[in-house]
This record gives structure tokens, C-alpha cells and sequence, in this order.
């Protein structure tokens, strides 16, 4: 039987904008943002540049495009960019560095995404004429399939400390840096401050309909726009879908704690069933992964079971073929919660 209410913890990207949101998305004046004629484009980037300690901000369509862009300024063809091999970077823009900037990726070990300072001096590559040129570092907070893990900020400023005594440019990933923050106590400036170039998306738990704001030097933005420009990513009167983010800004960072206390909840309900098991035991924000190998099924078996209990999740693919992620956001309450552990009390039973 489906459910009329779906409890859709596929990703925080299936946050919806609330009814004061949509309201104050509607109430605002719009102009034409390439023109810099819209006043909520330029105060939600001015906002966010402050947030991380920059000078200027833009605002992109997705986060995969403030990844793509700021590599492409900051790189050149052949330079090598150094990340964690579970990266999104590396395992989900499609192979963007490469067919966009022309640059290599280079993945390196560590715990739930995280690597150290050792690890990052070792793979820096010497200075040869037949070597491609290391360039630059990139650090993904929170790490998505590390599930949703913190990077320690020490472990940060250790990475930050040996890339600069190289060289080489720091890029954050901050798809999820205010849960981060808000995870830690510490602020999105404490953590993207040391950063050549960082963001934030808009559209996980943030509720907002799309989009993220990649910030950085002016003269780093003015080569940004270039390539927003380029890339088809202009968006003329998007001051409805910029003051979703201010919106979100103002309403929806400290809510991020209860999304976390909701991940917790959801991981202490999985742990005492039967044939399941929690990939990671701390959970340090909004996601879970959990292993069912030991029910005799696979993890696209029981997405598929849940799906009919009208509880969504994802599974299999990049997992792996027992792994399951589930994802807690703001459409996510704690009732939800309950139904989703008893759906799979329900499967691993029967």
C-alpha cells in the first residue's frame, strides 16, 4: 500500500521551499541580474561573501557548477587537483574537471572523506617537466559519503598549513558547510575563511528551490561570471529563486540541529534491527548509511520494499551493492522518522 505522505530521505535535496519562503520568494522586486539590476541577487552574494570571508560572491544554478567554475579559474589544462577519492568532485560531476577545465583529479585516502596533512604532502608531485603541475587542494564539508562527517577544523588548518608551504590553491566544497557549522558551534568563516574560493548550497537543507553562491577574490568572481556567462549559466530575474536563499538564511541554519537530532533518531532505530548495520556509528549531521547484507538482500531489493511502504532512500550504485544513505531535511519531521524504522522493521521481518 502507498502512503498519501511520502517520507522521502533520498537526499536534502528533496527539500521543498515552506509556505513563508514561497510567499517571500513572490513578494520581491526582480531585475535583470546580468545587468546587476537585481538587488536580491546582489545582496544574497554580498551576504554569503561575508558569511565565508570573502570579497564578492556569485550566484550559480547548482553546486556541481561553482565546483566546475572555480576550478577553471583557478587551474590550467594538465594541472592536477588533489582531493579525497570519495570526493563529489571526482565520483559525481561527470568527469567535469577534465571535459570542462582540462584538469586531472587526483584522489587520496583517509577516514569518512577526511585526510590529513601527511597525507597531502605525499601526494604533492615534484617539480618536473614531465609531470603534471599539483595546483591545487580541494576539501568537501561536510564529506557527503562520509556520511556527513565534520572535518575536524585542526585537521583543516593542518591541510590549509601544507598546502600554502606548497604553493597551492585551496577550494571548499561547502555543499553542506552550514551543517557543519552548525554541527560544530564554530562559523562558516572559521572553517571557508583560510580558503583561496568557497560555497554554499542553496538547495539541500537549506530548502531552497536551486542554486548555490560561489565566493572568492573580486578579481577571482569577475572570471567566475565570465564562465557563468559561457556556460549558459545566467539566469536573468533570478532575484525570486535569490531570495529563497536570504530567505533561508534568516530562517532555516539554526533548524539544521534538529535535521541532525532527526539523523540520530533514524541510526539509533536502524541499529537495533535485525541484519542491519551502521556503516558509520557517529553521526554528525544529516546522514546515514547503513548496510543490509546481513538481511540476504540487496540494498536496491529493499529500496524497492520501502518505496511500496511510500519511504524513499537511496541504495546500491555508487554505495555499493548492500549500502543504503538516508538523508534528513527539513521536509523530514520525527513521525517521519518512526514510519521509516518501522517500514524496515516491517521488510527485514517478513
Amino acid at each position: 500500500m502507498h502512503r498519501n505522505h511520502l517520507v522521502d530521505l533520498f537526499s536534502d535535496t528533496k527539500s521543498k521551499p515552506t509556505p513563508g519562503m514561497r510567499r517571500f520568494m513572490m513578494s520581491v522586486e526582480v531585475g535583470d541580474e546580468q545587468k546587476d539590476e537585481d538587488q536580491n541577487v546582489l545582496d544574497l552574494c554580498e551576504r554569503v561573501a561575508d558569511l565565508l570571508g570573502k570579497e564578492a560572491a556569485v550566484f550559480l544554478p547548482s553546486g556541481t557548477m561553482c565546483n566546475e567554475i572555480a576550478l577553471a579559474v583557478h587551474c590550467r589544462p594538465g594541472d592536477e587537483i588533489i582531493v579525497h577519492e570519495s570526493a563529489h568532485i571526482m565520483v559525481s560531476e561527470t568527469g567535469g574537471p577534465a571535459a570542462l577545465a582540462g584538469v586531472m583529479v587526483r584522489g587520496v585516502q583517509g577516514t569518512r572523506g577526511i585526510f590529513d596533512g601527511a597525507t597531502l604532502r605525499s601526494a604533492i608531485r615534484p617539480e618536473s617537466r614531465y609531470l603534471q603541475q599539483t595546483r591545487l587542494v580541494s576539501v568537501e564539508q561536510t564529506a557527503n559519503l562520509g556520511g556527513g562527517a565534520v572535518w575536524p577544523l585542526a585537521t583543516m588548518q593542518e591541510v590549509v598549513s601544507v598546502a600554502r608551504d606548497a604553493g597551492l590553491i585551496l577550494h571548499m566544497d561547502g555543499a553542506r558547510l552550514l551543517n557543519a557549522a552548525v554541527a560544530s558551534g564554530l562559523s562558516a568563516k572559521d572553517y571557508a575563511g583560510p580558503f583561496d574560493s568557497a560555497w554554499l548550497d542553496l538547495s539541500k537543507g537549506l530548502g531552497g528551490p536551486v542554486g548555490g553562491v560561489l565566493a572568492g577574490t573580486r578579481a577571482f568572481i569577475h572570471e567566475a561570471w565570465r564562465l557563468k556567462q559561457r556556460w549558459g549559466g545566467a539566469m536573468r530575474q533570478s532575484g525570486f529563486l535569490a531570495a529563497a536563499g536570504i530567505y533561508a538564511l534568516d530562517h532555516h541554519v539554526e533548524r539544521l540541529a534538529e535535521d541532525h537530532d532527526n539523523a540520530r533518531a533514524l541510526a539509533k532505530g536502524l541499529a537495533a534491527l535485525p541484519g542491519l548495520c551502521l556503516t558509520y556509528d557517529a553521526i554528525d549531521t544529516n546522514i546515514v548509511f547503513f548496510d543490509v547484507a546481513g538481511t540476504g538482500r540487496t540494498a536496491e531489493a529493499i529500496v524497492n520494499a520501502l518505496k511500496d511502504k511510500g519511504v524513499i532512500m537511496g541504495g546500491g550504485g555508487l554505495f555499493g551493492p548492500t549500502t543504503i544513505r538516508a538523508v534528513t531535511h527539513l521536509g523530514v519531521s520525527r513521525a517521519d522518522i518512526d514510519v521509516a524504522i518501522a517500514a524496515l522493521r516491517d521488510i527485514v521481518a517478513g
